[in-house]
């Protein structure tokens, strides 16, 4: 499924901050935590607890949120469907890369483990 000229737009100019609450509330709800939160959108982008703070408290958006982030070597075994599209298939940088954090916070969420939720490597 090909996402649009105005979806991907949508995507780049959504604040991170706006977004993050419903992250933290995703997570908590089903039983996992802040914590755990945090060391996941750290494993995909290289962003600590005080970096993400920061970048919220900048209000920044995820064009910039992404274009600053280091992006681990594994993210691409990031498949699935979220939000209705196929990971794979996504063609725009950007919105492939929120799509990623989309599916690791999904995952999360539905108690998948840690190991697998970062694609750990045996």
């Amino acid at each position: 499924m090909k996402t649009t000229p105005e979806h991907d737009a949508r995507i780049a100019n959504m604040k991170f901050s706006s977004v993050y609450p419903h992250y933290v509330n995703k997570v908590e709800k089903k039983g996992r935590t802040k914590e755990e939160l945090h060391q996941v959108i750290e494993w995909l982008t290289g962003y600590d607890e005080k970096k993400v703070q920061e970048l919220i408290d900048e209000q920044v958006t995820f064009e910039t949120f992404f274009a600053n982030a280091k992006l681990h070597p594994n993210a691409h075994l990031i498949k699935g469907v979220i939000c209705g599209y196929r990971i794979e298939e996504i063609e725009t940088k950007l919105t492939k890369e929120a799509r990623y954090l989309d599916k690791l916070i999904d995952e999360l969420a539905k108690g998948r483990k840690m190991e697998k939720i970062l694609r750990q490597q045996k």
